[in-house]
């Protein structure tokens, strides 16, 4: 018997596992807690996307005149996408080169719909390698795939969401409810059958089930439903990023049908709570910001004495029930930052628990998950990256916080220096002056690939509305050094934001250009303004100039706010046009079209005048006495000298600085050659740190001549191309 089956129902990623189990599973190693636990979603991929899967899937459906031409296409030819999708599914889980060439240049794959945009995106993947365009075309032929299922066995299939439109902003559970009393579609039932295999053989006393998102709910509760009727002495569960901020204010019964306990925020100390309630060690009373139903309703039990579990002592993220052989890699888009999210395999890891800043208007940051900042120490953080390679011969990590913090990340990657920790990594962010040039030289040193952060509406204005804490030229100055350190850059984009004007969106979309005419960012992608119940927009909308039309008092899920902006701007006509003109500058082309190109109604001129950004830009260094002075290369090399100056003999060295990608060679007199030598050897990672006033301090005692003379000098500047730092 395992105790905890833990359970993540359909669809999240296709290319690596979602952590929410492998975190909880952690834990519950550090409290001798037997467990066990599933992706469902993979498993159903695997079980639908195979020779048994295919066959079933086009014998069960009869496809006539009233599909459409592409279904019709599809099913006719049946046996070309039976014959070959093993090779397809082999192929996106381990890439062969051979294989590539068969799938790019033969003819294996059977073309629908999802080829037609080959033509379209010739631009952005016409210079692809053999590798990619391989997984490309193999991502097409899934897609069609998917389309067909859609059309004709179930509307509600999404390669990473299912049935998203009744999870999201579904204030009533009627029609969940509704859809939940029908018998299981085409997926379901595949997602049961796995389901009963797993309770069959573990035969668990609780299950618990995650819902990361909408795209989770339904899978979740059709979970739920089938585990109580295949035995109802088993407990039911369900938490996850979703209850915590939709189900905070749930008062519908009907939900408990489909499970025991719903429990809110951090799960750890919770869950310990429902095994000892199970046990028989505690009472139903003594619950964590747990949901129950009781005979006069809902109620959230809440009288646990404990307090939350602190981050350094959740253990270990467990992801040894996973198969990572089952997880596939898809290539969807050109967009550098979505290609992180759905290809390669990733371990996802949290540095903080909570955003250090916490004060972004449109955020929920009256929320647990938000607003309770605690870090856990980088020395720890490696450890745990550590056991994950070991335990999974994994390298990639993706650090999931809502903002790492700079000061946290400079210790992290130091860590991962010193112990010659080699990882490739990346994160969210906010562009906030602390990342220096140095910094992100460090950064890119420890293995950081990239990183995303909120350029949000790029309005000076509505940046100190969103209290963002970031100006343009501040995000200007950060992208580049980001960038020059050869980070991509990734930038979340706003438009529609309370009070915003059309004026202010079109000048939105020209720094926008500008900072992608200049290469400073990468990447991007805009989102409309949505107003939620836990924002400070959505707690106090009349300060925001907003009245609120619907969403407030469901009895279920409670978060997504229907509103009306004073300013009276119809957000939404601009969607089609700032996606236009962001998709070609992310290709390098289009700078020279004058922005009203992209819009098919009349827009302002641009008020932003050209040569913007690149007037923000500063050489400044952020230097404080207590940075730390690190050299990242190997102990320099001396060769002694002598030279003639006049009559005299004038002693000098020859330091060669050597570096894993280069060297410098550093002429200077003997006095400054060897004691630089030695301040080197000081500010190795191996050597205790060495501050900035340390350093100059050094310098004054030792050498003649003027300080700021020396770090304005051509040999200083020698010093940092061979990887001297401050930090």
């Amino acid at each position: 018997m395992t105790k905890v089956l833990l359970v993540l129902p359909p669809f999240t990623q296709l290319n690596t596992p979602y952590p929410a189990t492998a975190y909880l599973k952690g834990f519950l190693n550090t409290i001798n807690v037997d467990s066990f636990q599933a992706d469902l979603g993979i498993e159903v991929i695997h079980r639908l996307f195979c020779v048994d899967g295919l066959t079933k899937l086009f014998d069960e459906y009869v496809i006539d005149g009233h599909f459409s031409e592409n279904a019709r296409r599809i099913h006719l030819l049946r046996d070309e996408y039976i014959g070959c999708i093993q090779r397809v599914m082999d192929f996106m889980r381990a890439p062969d080169i051979i294989e590539a060439q068969n799938l790019c240049h033969g003819n294996i794959l059977p073309e629908a719909s999802r080829f037609n945009q080959l033509h379209d995106d010739s631009e952005a993947f016409g210079t692809m390698g053999l590798m990619d365009k391989a997984k490309h075309y193999c991502t097409l032929f899934l897609e069609d795939l998917s389309d067909f299922i859609i059309e004709v066995a179930d509307s509600n299939f999404g390669f990473s969401r299912y049935a998203e439109r009744l999870g999201r902003s579904a204030a009533s559970f009627d029609e969940l409810y509704t859809k939940l009393q029908g018998p299981s579609s085409f997926i379901e039932q595949i997602m049961e059958e796995e389901l009963k295999r797993l309770l069959e053989y573990h035969n668990p006393q609780l299950v618990l089930i995650s819902i990361p998102f909408p795209g989770n709910l339904l899978g979740a509760l059709r979970a739920g439903q089938f585990t109580k009727n295949y035995d109802k002495e088993i407990k039911v569960s369900l938490g996850g990023g979703f209850v915590n901020t939709e189900l905070r204010e749930l008062k519908d019964e009907r939900v408990f049908q489909f499970c025991d306990y719903i429990t809110l925020d951090d799960g750890e100390l919770p869950v310990k709570c429902l095994i000892e309630l199970i046990e028989g060690k505690r009472l139903q009373s003594q619950l964590k910001r747990t949901f129950v139903c009781k005979a006069d309703g809902v109620e959230l039990m809440n009288g646990a004495n404990e307090t939350d579990i602190k981050q350094e002592q959740l253990g270990i993220p467990d992801y040894s029930d996973l198969d990572w052989n089952k997880y596939i890699s898809v290539l969807e888009t050109a967009n550098p930052m979505f290609r992180l999210w759905s290809d390669g395999q990733w371990i996802k890891m949290t540095l903080a628990h909570g955003c250090y800043w916490g004060k972004c208007t449109f955020c929920d940051g009256s929320l647990d998950y938000i607003k309770r900042y605690e870090p856990v120490n980088a020395s720890l953080l490696v450890d745990r990256m550590e056991a994950l390679i070991k335990a999974t011969a994994k390298h990639g990590f993706h650090f999931v916080d809502e903002a790492a913090p700079p000061a946290l990340l400079k210790d992290l990657a130091i860590e991962i220096i010193k112990r010659e920790l080699k990882v490739v990594w990346w994160t969210n962010i906010r562009f906030e002056k602390n990342f220096s040039a140095d910094l992100c030289l460090l950064l890119k040193q420890s293995g950081c690939i990239a990183v995303a952060g909120g350029l949000e509406v790029a309005s000076d204005r509505i940046l100190k509305l969103i209290n963002k804490g970031v100006s343009i030229e501040q995000v200007s100055n950060v992208t580049t050094n980001l960038t020059e350190a050869g980070i991509m850059v990734h930038a979340y984009l706003m438009y529609g934001f309370p009070s915003q004007t059309a004026q202010e969106t079109i000048d939105a979309l020209e720094v926008v250009r500008q900072l992608f005419e200049l290469g400073i960012v990468n990447s991007g992608f805009w989102h409309q303004f949505a107003l939620t119940a836990h924002s400070p927009v959505g707690l106090e909308p009349d300060k925001y100039g907003l009245t609120i039309t619907n969403g407030l008092g469901g009895t279920f899920a409670n978060n997504d706010l229907e509103f009306t902006d004073q300013e009276g701007t119809i957000h939404e006509q601009f969607s089609e046009g700032l996606k236009k003109a962001l998709y070609n500058y992310m290709h390098g082309i289009c700078f020279d079209w004058p922005l009203s190109e992209w819009f098919e109604f009349k827009v302002p001129k641009t008020k932003i005048p050209p040569g913007y950004i690149e007037s923000k830009l500063t050489d400044g260094i952020l230097i404080k006495d207590n940075s730390r002075v690190i050299w990242l290369g190997k102990e320099p090399h001396v060769k002694d000298f002598t030279k003639k100056k006049g009559k005299k003999d004038v002693k000098m060295t020859e330091l060669t600085l050597f570096s894993g990608k280069t060297h410098v060679q550093v002429t200077t007199k003997a006095s400054l050659g060897y004691w630089l030598k030695d301040i080197l050897s000081k500010a190795s990672l191996r050597e205790e740190s060495l501050s900035f006033a340390s350093f100059q301090h050094e310098y004054e005692t030792n050498q003649p001549g003027d300080f700021n003379k020396f770090i304005n000098s051509y040999t200083f500047s020698q010093l940092k191309d061979a990887g001297l730092l401050i930090v």
